[in-house]
Order: structure tokens, then sequence, then C-alpha cells
């Protein structure tokens, strides 16, 4: 099994170990980190690990190569395909765009909050941006458009976050700020890779423009445990 196949499991288990909450066979981020598990294996033992894990009434999502046989005990809230593509090589040409895009820092958390809540590019916890660096550009003191890192497992980390200001779209901003995640990716040795929904067909396009390529699909499950 390649690792990008079950990246959190990963993830959790080396170079994001700080943000690990592990049980047996099953591990997730911290709760205010981010609402990923992940199993060793798909054994009754993993399942019953990740009913530890996320005790009364806890939830998380996990992505898998296949759809997870969930036992009974877990409700599934809801599955959803998943493009994985990586950019293992050189990264294509952003197209040119307007404005500066500029390293995110901790203050800047509000900011960040609140132009995800307008586009919803996918889970964003209050300390998601901890787990890597997160870029951003700025337009008239408002925060337009950002990416940042989420997964880091060995040799590899993941783009996440991309999400420009529905008033600045079509200016090349979702480009820059991927753009400059993949540059500074890159500088450490390691490959950048990321998910996005099959029907995101605008995304998609981005994402092989800027030299990314479709390595598999992935189901996503989010699971639910009794209170």
């Amino acid at each position: 099994m390649h690792p990008l196949d079950n990246p959190f499991w990963h993830a959790l288990g080396g170079p994001q170990q700080s943000w690990n909450e592990e049980t047996g066979l099953a591990r997730r981020y911290q709760r205010d980190v981010a609402p990923f598990a992940a199993l060793h294996d798909t054994s009754e033992q993993a399942w019953a690990d990740l009913g530890k894990l996320l005790g009364p009434g806890g939830g998380a999502a996990l992505f898998s190569p296949l759809a997870l046989q969930v036992p009974d005990r877990l409700t599934v809230r809801t599955r959803f395909p998943l493009l994985q593509m990586v950019l293992d090589g050189a990264a294509g040409e952003a197209p040119a765009q307007t404005g500066e895009v500029v390293p995110l820092q901790s203050s800047d958390a509000a900011a960040m909050r609140q132009l995800v809540g307008l586009t919803r590019p996918g889970p964003f916890s209050a300390r998601t941006p901890e787990l890597g660096r997160y870029v951003g550009v700025w337009e008239h003191g408002e925060l337009i458009a950002l990416a940042g890192e989420r997964a880091r497992l060995p040799g590899y980390c993941e783009v996440s976050a991309v999400c420009v200001h529905p008033q600045a779209q079509g200016r090349g901003l979702g480009a820059a700020v991927v753009q400059r995640v993949i540059e500074g990716i890159q500088a450490r040795g390691e490959v950048p890779f990321l998910h996005v929904v099959p029907e995101n067909v605008a995304a998609k396009k981005l994402y092989l423009r800027l030299g990314f390529d479709e390595r598999t699909e992935l189901v996503g499950t989010v699971v639910e445990q009794g209170a």
C-alpha cells in the first residue's frame, strides 16, 4: 500500500506526531486541529480502537482507496469521492496575477477563518494553521486568497485550504498562492499532493496546469459514534 493511500496515518505517525491522538490501531488529529482519523487496517480491532478514540458522540473523517465497511456501532454521515493529485516534478508556470503573495501569521487566524467560512474549501479547524506554512493575498486590509499545508508525511506534503474571495475570482490568485506553497514544499525536498472533489472541474484544470497529475481516487467517509 502506498503511503498516500492512507496519508493521515503516516502523517500522524511521522512528521505530525505532536498532533496525534492514538489508541492501538487508530489515530486522529487533536480535535481542534483537524477532523481526520486513520486506521492501520480495517480489522475489527482497528474499528474498536477508533471507537475508543472517538468517544461517545465523537466523529471523524477517514480517507481510503475503497469504500470502508463501517461496523454497525458507527453511523456513516456521508461518503464522497476524492481525486488525489501529485506534483512529482517541476511545477508549471502560474498565470499572471494581481496581488502580492505573503506569508500568513498566527495573528491572521481570524481573517483566515473568515475567508474559509465564505468559500468553504474543506475542513478548517481553529488550530489547522499550526500544521504548516500558509500564504495569502491581502487587498485593502482584507484577506482575499490563501492556501497552505495540511497533512505532512515522510517525503510528501499536502496543499490545502485553497480559496479565493468570490469578488477576486479570475485574477490568477488561486494559482499564485498554490504555486507559492508548492515552492516551499519542494524546497524541503518533499513532493506536493492535494485532494479535490472530481466535480470541481475548474480546480482540477488549475492543478493540471500547475503540473499536478492524477494519482488515484479515494473515498472520504465521515463517521459518528452514538452518545
